[in-house]
């Protein structure tokens, strides 16, 4: 399938679900794409198995193979979280930055690790055929929080500045750890030499904020020389993409130097307000900017639930997908309470222990890397154990995007409500 054919298909999912959900359902957007798109892909495979047509299987297995990795990982991923993070309230960043760091960092270690054991136990009991490594590996797939999930959902549902700060920064920056932990892990499964976990994070992590800064620094001069707001544009996609690039060239973190050149370009901009106010009155970069993220939002989503197309169910399915939904609630509210334990009295959001478990633990929508790290799998596992690894994680998503990111509201407001009551006696 060409390039063309992919745009025509995916923007015909996009408008026409974005219409009908419009006009019907009334439905948050990002959700209403990712659900529409999954059972427009329930239906046309079960037209394919009742009609069992030569040209109506090839076109669902070419409408299920878009190559989603490829799409996320070497594509568009930087420019998504460049997006997401130049909308970053300093201000609350550093006022909250010791619950995000404890989030981002420790909850998503805890929540792997504890995810793997509880699955390691499931899996013994159902005699499937993984170890304690595999089943951690699958918990580093699935424990990083989503940053597109987040800033595309939760930032549009009413949740305090407060509230939303930490859950969309504590987002795009586990996904770093979720990385690390997964390359550390893979490579004890593979028996390589990079088993190293301290000294990964810290090639992963310094590497990619000392590339990120020294480029934007450089780039950001080239901006200040300009006067036109197009160049502005075109400089700060030159800056992400190029940062990008030669972080996952010398093995750094990607995704975290995205985010860094985000707040970088963002907390820099600010600095000379006055001057952008005279050059870009129409705002040209912050529309931009705020476009694109929309559009490459919508275009994930979509391709999220085509996806289905191309899963294969496990043989494991019946037993693995109820608890899988079980055991990623247990072992995120656990990472989360022991940050909590830590971050002492300074709670966000002047929220009790109980009522900031709760919301961070249900919050905690996960996305696209997910399912990219998941898809990558298919390189070192066995079939069978990576249909589980697939199944797992595609029910993880729906799990947390449909279900959670539906009710996240009303729990919001409940423990508003239950603060309140508590303040006042």
């Amino acid at each position: 399938m060409n390039i063309l054919s992919f745009l025509i298909i995916i923007l015909a999912f996009v408008v026409f679900i974005g219409i009908i959900n419009e006009k019907i359902f009334h439905l948050q957007s990002d959700i209403a794409l990712i659900f529409f798109s999954l059972i427009i892909s329930l239906i046309l495979v079960a037209v394919r198995y009742i009609f069992p047509m030569e040209s109506l299987i090839n076109f669902t297995d070419n409408l299920g193979d878009l190559g989603f990795e490829e799409y996320l990982m070497e594509g568009v991923l930087c420019f998504m979280l460049f997006a997401g993070a130049s909308k970053v309230n300093m201000g609350k960043f550093k006022q909250n930055l010791r619950p995000i760091c404890l989030l981002a960092l420790l909850t998503t270690l805890l929540s792997s690790f504890l995810y793997g054991a509880l699955f390691f136990l499931l899996a013994s009991a159902a005699s499937i055929p993984m170890d304690i490594w595999t089943c951690i590996l699958l918990g580093c797939v699935v424990s990083p929080t989503d940053p597109i999930a987040a800033t595309g959902i939760l930032n549009k549902i009413g949740l305090s500045k407060n509230v939303c700060s930490v859950i969309e920064n504590e987002s795009l920056f586990n996904d770093g750890t979720g990385v690390t932990l997964f390359v550390f892990v893979q490579s004890i499964i593979a028996h390589s030499s990079d088993n190293n976990f301290v000294k990964l994070m810290l090639q992963e992590i310094l590497g990619a904020v000392a590339v990120a800064l020294l480029v934007s620094f450089v780039l950001f001069k080239l901006m200040e020389l300009t006067r036109d707001p197009v160049r502005y544009i075109l400089i700060s996609l030159l800056d992400v993409s190029a940062v990008y690039m030669i972080c996952e060239h010398l093995g750094f973190s990607g995704v975290i130097a995205s985010v860094v050149c985000g707040m970088y370009f963002s907390y820099r901009m600010d600095k000379m307000e006055r001057k952008v106010k005279v050059i870009d009155p129409r705002e040209y970069y912050e529309d931009f900017w705020e476009i694109l993220e929309s559009i490459l939002n919508a275009v994930l989503f979509v391709m999220i639930g085509l996806l289905a197309l191309d899963i294969k169910i496990s043989s494991y399915a019946y037993i693995v997908l109820p608890a899988c939904v079980l055991i990623i609630i247990i072992s995120r509210a656990v990472g989360v309470f022991i940050s909590s334990v830590l971050t002492g009295k300074k709670i966000p959001g002047n929220y009790n222990l109980m009522e900031y478990v709760t919301l961070m633990t249900w919050s905690a929508l996960k996305g696209g890397l997910s399912l990219a790290l998941a898809i990558k799998t298919a390189e070192f596992l066995e079939p069978d154990i990576y249909d589980i690894f697939m199944n797992v994680t595609y029910v993880t998503i729906f799990f947390t995007v449909l279900v959670q990111g539906l009710t996240v509201k009303k729990v919001y407001f409940a423990l508003e409500k239950h603060k309140a009551n508590r303040l006042k006696a």
